[in-house]
């Protein structure tokens, strides 16, 4: 199965994996599953650490794809038909414009997104699958 990572559990999956569900942990360490990083949670990433309000363990933003391969995730990149739609997603439980496009990148590809987010459960009356 094929899933997607928040931003925040990117961070927490090479960082922190203490804050991660014992769900979560099952699913990425299970090597039947396909793990996705977007490449819009690297850009998020790099602004918040430019404006100094993100560090993750040492690792600057551009040896991210690098850590996210060494775990063994894949990286997707966001595509033209998914940012040309992303109109479509009508509910505003949210206004930070990156959750949003990674909501709608999953909802857009029918991945399930991983995420603690409590805002980002709230999609799935857009049809987002959330796993916590």
């Amino acid at each position: 199965m094929r899933y997607l990572l928040d931003t925040h559990a990117f961070v927490w999956a090479i960082s922190e994996q203490s804050k991660l569900s014992s769900k979560v942990k099952n699913i990425i360490a299970n090597p039947e599953n396909e793990i996705l990083v977007s490449a819009l949670s690297f850009w998020e990433i790099s602004l918040k650490y430019s404006l100094g309000k993100m560090e993750i363990d040492n690792i600057p933003p551009d040896e991210l794809p690098f850590w996210a391969k060494k775990h063994s995730f894949n990286i997707i990149t966001l595509e033209a038909e998914t940012t040309s739609t992303y109109h479509k997603l009508t509910a505003t439980y949210h206004k930070d414009p990156f959750d949003r496009m990674l909501i709608w990148e999953a909802i857009q590809s029918n991945i399930p997104l991983i995420s603690k987010d409590e805002n980002v459960e709230k999609y799935q009356s857009e049809g987002l699958v959330v796993i916590w």
